[in-house]
């Protein structure tokens, strides 16, 4: 289980039944993290179901003010029935009051019937009807709530797991390739959970905006809990993958794969790659802007950071070729021997005069 909280050295060797031990230890870890936090988010489902319905219940209200759609039409019907109870209430205050020219046994009959009408006044909602989605089957609301749990504690847990995943990889690797890697498997989780906070904001309201004003005059529209969920986490995954986009191009440019200037060249096409991603997803045209610019930024700034890796990696090899350069030209290390000269052939011997014999 020690395994599981420490990284292994590269210079560390183990049996293939320390490595099945290892990946046991850390999957137990995992599993526990996973336990523990969908625990506690079983044990605040409500909270979580209210954010995740929250940009459903903005449209709903929207949709109530302008009185479009069965809630909307619901909501005009109950704001009709409580005035028409409050105006009756009134006559019927009035008629009973002493001094209405009423008599006193008609006033006595008013008096039960007016307190009968606050009463079933009193009963009818106050809070629009339709802010949440709909369930249909028996066991939906547990079912839909044990998977908006899972959603949250896997969200939640996903450090947790991908440092076990990174110290059962990380062995692996040489100490160099360690610190290439480290610094973006640390960046994964923080930009996954920059994306979901994005996705969250500004594409899952854009996309429940235009799903539900879609063609509305011909349906009634009513969100059923599962689907509206399983989208919102598709959304959500997507955007989280989405935002990983500096972290294959930095892996990319690291590995020699792509260039600074070649990213900066192409620029008009990654333009292009964001708009198209961001068509891909449900909006308008302002959405369409508002999730194209953020994508571009991104793409920005893994140029930035790849140039600045590309400039100190070359420093550093620029650094160690001249410190080796040194070492060579240095006393303690001179340098190695010139070969003797080739024996001479036949011919050479031949051809070669005396000068001094000949004198």
């Amino acid at each position: 289980m020690v395994r599981a909280i420490r990284t292994i050295d590269h210079e560390e060797r183990l049996s293939l039944v320390d490595h099945l031990d290892e990946l046991r230890a850390r999957l137990i870890v995992s599993g526990a993290v996973l336990a523990v936090v969908f625990g506690v988010c079983l044990w605040q489902n409500h909270t979580l179901l209210e954010i995740v319905n929250e940009p459903l219940k903005t449209q709903t209200k929207k949709q109530v003010e302008k009185g479009q759609g069965t809630v909307g039409q619901a909501v005009l019907a109950q704001k009709g029935i409580l005035r028409i109870a409050g105006d009756t209430a009134a006559a019927l205050g009035v008629l009973a009051a002493p001094g209405s020219g009423v008599s006193a046994h008609a006033r006595a009959q008013l008096l039960p019937l007016l307190a009968t009408l606050e009463t079933d006044a009193g009963k009818l909602p106050r809070k629009s009807p339709g802010d949440n989605p709909v369930t249909l089957g028996v066991g939906e609301p547990f079912t839909t709530t044990i998977t908006v749990t899972l959603y949250f504690a896997l969200i939640i847990s996903l450090p947790v797991i991908l440092y076990e995943l990174y110290g059962f990889i990380m062995p692996a690797l040489s100490p160099s390739e360690r610190r290439a890697a480290a610094p973006l498997l640390s960046a994964v989780p923080f930009l996954f959970a920059a994306g979901v906070l994005f996705g969250y904001f500004v594409v899952l309201p854009a996309a429940v905006r235009f799903f539900v004003n879609f063609n509305s005059s011909e349906f009634n529209v009513l969100v059923q809990a599962s689907q509206f969920y399983g989208f919102a986490a598709t959304v959500l995954l997507a955007m989280g993958l989405v935002f990983q986009v500096p972290v294959l191009i930095l892996g990319a440019a690291r590995l020699g794969l792509v260039t600074p200037r070649q990213l900066r060249k192409n620029r008009r096409y990654a333009v292009l790659a964001c708009a198209a991603v961001a068509a891909l997803l449900p909006g308008d045209a302002v959405t369409l802007v508002l999730e194209t610019v953020p994508l571009y930024v991104l793409y920005e700034a893994s140029i930035l950071l790849a140039s600045f890796v590309v400039r100190a990696e070359r420093r550093k090899g620029d650094e160690q070729s001249a410190e080796t350069e040194g070492d060579r030209r240095s006393p303690e290390h001179p340098p190695p021997p010139q070969d003797d000269p080739p024996e001479p052939t036949v011919q050479q011997i031949i051809d070669h005069v005396d000068r001094g014999l000949s004198d």
